[in-house]
């Protein structure tokens, strides 16, 4: 019944939720997914084009985050930025 419709057209319909909305690991893992299918040269020119698009805006969103992140940690800090030791390891 249903094996006419093309899978591919069912996936492209899905939206992708919006990248302001994910967690720093959610958008690594599906920038690692995306980085993954482009490497292994399966995609079509235009889901390519739509999937490095996608990847763009995952990337500008993890470093935003560790910006974020490292500026928490400087004003954790007394706004200084100290080179991470291991302790245990020392």
């Amino acid at each position: 019944m249903f094996s006419s419709f093309p899978v591919l057209s069912l996936v492209a319909a899905i939206k992708p939720p919006a990248v302001a909305s994910l967690k720093f690991e959610a958008a690594l893992a599906e920038l690692e997914d995306i980085a993954r299918n482009m490497e292994g040269g399966n995609l079509e020119l235009e889901q390519s084009i739509a999937a490095y698009r996608r990847g763009v805006e995952l990337l500008k969103h993890c470093r935003q985050q560790l910006t974020a992140a490292e500026e928490q940690v400087r004003i954790l800090e007394d706004n200084e930025l100290k080179p991470f030791t291991d302790e245990a390891g020392a």
